[in-house]
């Protein structure tokens, strides 16, 4: 692969901002931004100049034709993920797409599909298992510092109005499982291992939103392990630690608990130890979003690095769409009030 990656953004919305700081950022590490684009041509426009970006399109068909991408990151909607990825494996570019993966389970599975049969690259872009505290903990069992993993629950409880940002929201039939449970499930993934059935239970607080905007799930992974695993945004909680992710983790020899301002407690064989696990506020980050502002760096430099390595991304199509398949799988259990078992990938 060559030294410079050209990297192309598609979508220059609300969070994709983030997403062009971190290849500026990335910079030295060989990411080069060649191009935005935007169906909104104020808004590709805006980035390009924001961004010192030489070229903007507000077609991606103009794009593919005039540019040559070594990567190009989807950061639109949900509903379009399917259409623009497809186009991209069939030009054997290699691709990100922003989470949630795409509408349906149907979805994913063809474009993980289309993207192993066309030998392309492809990655989701899922940031939580790369917040500094949440990856801390994923190294913290590496280590084997409590032993094996046998229970944990993660919880996102927040009152935070995510709709002022993304009104859009307040229409989606599924709503919060699609939204956070995609990021939660994915952590329990990470933690325990591979889910065998889940049991959920939803709650629509929220008269304005379509969708579920509560969710409580169950998860029985592989080996006996049991995870439960939170997510609202109807918590009506003082204070509010958005955008804070709380984790309890018990082991076969102690247990991790990640409690509010980002304290890890560590206890390992009757020894008890806390340490700060706060994310870096990096120079165009902001509190409190900086623990998410730098995951999103981190989550493009894991990405950038496999496709360079030539290896899958930890968060993978294939990875992914396994935690897609257990946030269907809690629908499905919600709707049935029956244990559920996931999808899984059969080629």
């Amino acid at each position: 692969m060559a030294d410079r990656v050209g990297v192309a953004v598609i979508g220059c919305g609300f969070f994709a901002k983030n997403h062009l700081h971190a290849w500026q950022d990335l910079g030295q590490e060989g990411a080069e931004l060649i191009a935005v684009c935007d169906i909104d041509a104020e808004k590709a426009k805006t980035a390009a100049t924001e961004f010192n970006v030489p070229r903007w399109y507000t077609r991606l068909g103009d794009l593919l034709a005039a540019e040559r991408p070594g990567l190009i990151d989807i950061v639109t909607r949900v509903e379009t993920h399917k259409e623009l990825t497809l186009r991209t494996i069939a030009h054997g570019v290699p691709t990100i797409i922003q989470k949630p993966f795409a509408p349906t389970l149907a979805d994913c599975r063809e474009i993980v599909t289309s993207a192993k049969k066309a030998g392309v690259f492809l990655a989701v872009h899922e940031n939580f298992r790369f917040q500094k505290p949440l990856r801390r903990i994923a190294e913290l069992l590496q280590q084997g510092a409590v032993g094996t993993p046998s229970w944990c629950r993660v919880s996102f409880r927040t009152d935070y109005d995510i709709y002022r940002g993304q009104p859009y929201l307040l229409k989606e039939p599924r709503f919060v499982i699609s939204d956070l449970g995609v990021h939660v499930c994915d952590l329990a993934r990470l933690y325990l291992g591979e889910v065998e059935h889940v049991t959920a239970e939803t709650q629509h607080r929220n008269p304005k939103a379509s969708g579920e905007d509560t969710a409580t799930m169950v998860l029985k992974h592989a080996g006996g392990a049991v995870s439960v695993v939170e997510c609202t945004y109807g918590a009506h909680r003082v204070p509010d630690i958005f955008p804070q992710t709380l984790v309890e983790l018990e082991g076969t020899q102690g247990s991790i608990m990640l409690h509010p301002d980002y304290r890890l407690e560590v206890a390992s064989d009757g020894d008890v130890r806390i340490e700060s696990a706060e994310a870096e506020l990096l120079p165009w980050a902001q509190r409190p979003w900086h623990v998410v502002q730098e995951s999103v760096v981190m989550t493009c430099s894991d990405i950038l690095d496999a496709l360079r390595q030539g290896r899958p991304a930890q968060t993978s199509g294939e990875d992914n769409f396994k935690t897609f398949a257990v946030c269907e799988a809690a629908y499905e259990s919600a709707a049935t009030g029956k244990a559920t078992q996931p999808q899984t990938l059969d080629w």
